[in-house]
């Protein structure tokens, strides 16, 4: 079902999902899409998504992009980085002093013309930035940045002394179309971000959990969902040694949406994922593995939402799915932080 607005209705109707938080479903006009415009002018910016398909000719995902920007193992030269979990480990190593960076990109305000406002970014910001807090994470926000600006930020970011880290996360929460995200004042690809944070170039967080989470569009497609019915009948090695890891793995990349696909927004209740996100990382954050987690956002996503724009038919009754793009190489569980266990390594 969409998310509610603020005010009280009669058609309001609370129900209670399977790890006890309460989700609003309601019949109200608030719902848009993190495309580059509004609901409805999908044509005024087919221009600039044919560029962009062109330009994505290996996919928009993680995978696509190392494709399409020619990564390979030329000019290869040895990378050293300190081992912090053991080999063959099944869970990634979160007892260090520190969670760790979260970093929150919130686009509210473009200076492109053809990109409007974002209402109720500032909601799923406050929200996200609150969770991610109870969870251990050092938390920055930086609102409406500009691409030199995002640029900056993550290029710091990398050059820090990471060792007393679990994890680094970042989440950009703005419009998108097939392969791009948008700053402030321009568009680009998510590798530009996320690539200073590979073992080379990183090599504190070498090993080490790298977490992406991206609202925005990935496309102006529409998913009208399929009606489910019940069916007329039913039945019930040596672990101290060295070893090498591939510079892109222990990356997990999770979108709003699938490639091509809208991603909507509730004016004043937030994105569809990043309330399913923030409501599943405050109720299991603690409790279930990151890719468990997951799975159930994706559950609350597909099947708690639905989009409501009367006025604008073709865009009503349509649903989303979030796509996770996982290299993570073990068990992520965000264990709790112990006194006792400050200082360790």
């Amino acid at each position: 079902m969409a998310a509610n607005n603020n005010s009280s209705s009669n058609n309001e109707i609370e129900s209670t999902d399977q790890v006890g938080i309460r989700i609003e479903a309601a019949t109200n006009t608030d719902d848009l899409t993190d495309a580059f415009g509004s609901v409805g002018t999908s044509s005024s910016t087919s221009a600039s998504t044919s560029t962009a398909y062109k330009q994505s000719h290996f996919g928009s995902g993680a995978i696509g992009q190392l494709a399409s920007n020619g990564y390979s193992s030329s000019g290869y030269h040895k990378n050293v980085a300190k081992m912090v979990t053991e080999r063959h480990a099944a869970e990634y190593n979160m007892r260090h002093k520190n969670r760790g960076m979260a970093i929150i990109f919130n686009h509210e305000h473009f200076d492109v013309p053809t990109l409007k406002s974002r209402a109720g970014t500032n909601v799923d910001c406050e929200n996200l930035s609150r969770v991610l807090k109870q969870l251990d994470f050092d938390v920055s926000v930086y609102k409406d940045y500009r691409y030199q600006e995002i640029m900056s930020t993550i290029k710091y970011a990398a050059s820090q002394d990471h060792t007393h880290n679990d994890c680094i996360l970042v989440a950009i929460l703005s419009h998108g179309e097939m392969g791009y995200i948008y700053a402030k004042d321009t568009q680009y690809k998510l590798d530009n971000v996320w690539s200073h944070f590979t073992a080379n170039h990183c090599p504190t967080l070498a090993g080490k959990p790298k977490l992406f989470f991206i609202q925005a569009c990935q496309g102006d497609r529409l998913d009208t969902g399929v009606t489910m019915q019940r069916g007329r009948t039913e039945t019930d090695g040596d672990s101290s040694m060295s070893y090498k890891i591939p510079i892109h793995a222990d990356f997990l990349i999770a979108y709003s949406t699938i490639p091509g696909f809208y991603s909507w927004r509730n004016t004043t209740r937030g994105s569809w994922f990043m309330q399913s996100l923030c409501a599943e990382l405050a109720a299991n954050g603690k409790r279930m593995d990151i890719l468990t987690l997951l799975t159930f956002v994706c559950q609350r996503v597909a099947v708690d939402f639905e989009s409501c724009t009367p006025d604008t038919p073709e865009m009503h009754q349509q649903k989303q799915i979030p796509c996770i793009t996982t290299m993570l190489t073990r068990i992520l569980l965000f264990s709790d932080k112990e006194k006792s266990l400050a200082g360790r390594n």
